[in-house]
């Protein structure tokens, strides 16, 4: 569990994600119809380096790409390859940077062209439950605290919480402890320390919660075929709160 101190160290995490929020702007603007997601892996790799930092995805636990790219049904760890976006797909994009020995980690959902308003209100969601957790973090707050705040802000809008996953602790390694459901009871779990470095995740699904892993042994898709959002940010727990240190 990655736990900051040294002013020099948090410095050098918000460079880092600043690089990271700069590279998934610069994603953004490239989702249109008829791009394929291996070009947005090509150039969030080349974004990175040319910032002087590292992909942190690439070669993770044997990941061959920088950018995780995952579409309508698919909830996470989707493999870029020749995915073709086309208009009415959502698109989510989670991408890691190691900078000075720390690691970031952030991800977006968006729309390709015109959404369906379903797809548009299960985005929203996805994006404000991290907010609805993020308002609740402090010092001595628990993970089961975070959990629910997400859990119960996203049931409250007819959506269910992947349960199979979690957010995590981030920093000196692109995942460390604790972990972090999008669900759970309020006090329960571990209580946060000033300086802990987290990964809050919330993962949305329109249906059921349960996931499968596809044939590639890495993209996890919604059971039921149900479309899902990802969104993603890194925060340091401060004495007051906390801080997005990806915030775009």
């Amino acid at each position: 569990m990655t736990i900051l101190k040294n002013s020099d160290e948090i410095e050098n995490l918000k460079a880092g994600g600043r690089i990271l929020a700069g590279v998934l702007a610069e994603l953004k603007k490239s989702v249109r119809p008829g791009v394929k997601a291996k070009t947005l892996d090509a150039l969030a790799e080349k974004l990175i380096i040319k910032a002087k930092a590292t992909p942190a995805f690439k070669g993770y636990q044997g990941f061959p790409a920088s950018l995780c790219v995952s579409v309508n049904s698919e909830v996470v760890h989707g493999l870029p390859g020749n995915k073709v976006f086309k208009s009415g797909d959502l698109v989510g994009l989670d991408c890691g940077v190691k900078y000075r020995g720390l690691f970031t980690d952030a991800a977006i959902t968006m729309g390709v062209g015109q959404l369906s308003p379903k797809a548009k209100k299960l985005t929203s969601v996805a994006r404000e439950a991290f907010f609805q957790a993020a308002k609740i973090i402090k010092p001595g707050v628990t993970t089961g605290d975070i959990g629910n705040a997400i859990q119960v802000f996203v049931e409250a809008n007819g959506y269910n919480v992947v349960r199979a996953l979690v957010g995590h602790g981030v920093g000196r390694q692109v995942h460390e402890e604790p972990k972090l459901p999008n669900y759970g009871t309020p006090g329960t779990g571990m209580k946060l320390p000033v300086g802990v470095v987290l990964a809050i995740e919330p993962m949305v699904v329109e249906g059921h919660y349960q996931v499968v892993t596809a044939k590639d042994n890495w993209t996890v898709i919604t059971a039921d075929s149900g479309l899902a959002a990802h969104y993603e940010h890194t925060v340091l727990v401060t004495e007051n709160g906390c801080e997005i240190i990806t915030k775009l």
